[in-house]
């Protein structure tokens, strides 16, 4: 066992799995956005929700393409690079996406609620947006105290 984990064959061959993996559910969402916004010009729908839905689903595409990118460099990683950079840059790129992405859910939710006069359940899309304003913290918090290993 020591030499299969030894000469890495399994570990490419998981890497390239798990990024394949997160590479086909990218472009599941890319290719649901592209469905999202098609069905908003039937006549019995809502142009702006099928455009909203289609941005929802390309935020999903972008995260999951990261992650997919961030799994094929960490584990296919040539040593002339600092693993801890990359593995550092990743992580930006991945939680920059997320963020952005809650961030928009959000305020498409108080938007949407406002318009329907559920102000009783305007608590959920500020919770969302407290909770990505943690997580952005968080992140720079991470960044700080990591920038000098």
């Amino acid at each position: 066992m020591s030499d299969v984990l030894r000469n890495g064959w399994l570990k490419d061959i998981s890497a390239r799995f798990f990024a394949g993996l997160f590479m086909c559910v990218s472009g599941t969402m890319i290719v649901m956005a592209g469905l999202h916004f098609y069905q908003g010009f039937a006549p019995d729908k809502d142009f702006v929700s099928a455009v909203i839905k289609a941005v929802n689903d390309l935020f999903i595409a972008l995260a999951t393409y990261e992650l997919a990118l961030g799994i094929f460099k960490e584990y296919r990683h040539n040593q002339k690079e600092d693993l801890f950079m990359s593995i550092r840059r990743t992580i930006t790129r991945f939680v920059s996406v997320v963020v952005i992405a809650l961030v928009l859910e959000g305020l498409i939710m108080i938007i949407k609620y406002s318009q329907l006069d559920l102000a009783g359940n305007l608590f959920y899309p500020v919770a969302v947006v407290v909770a990505a304003s943690l997580l952005l913290m968080s992140l720079g918090l991470f960044l700080r105290w990591s920038r000098d290993v």
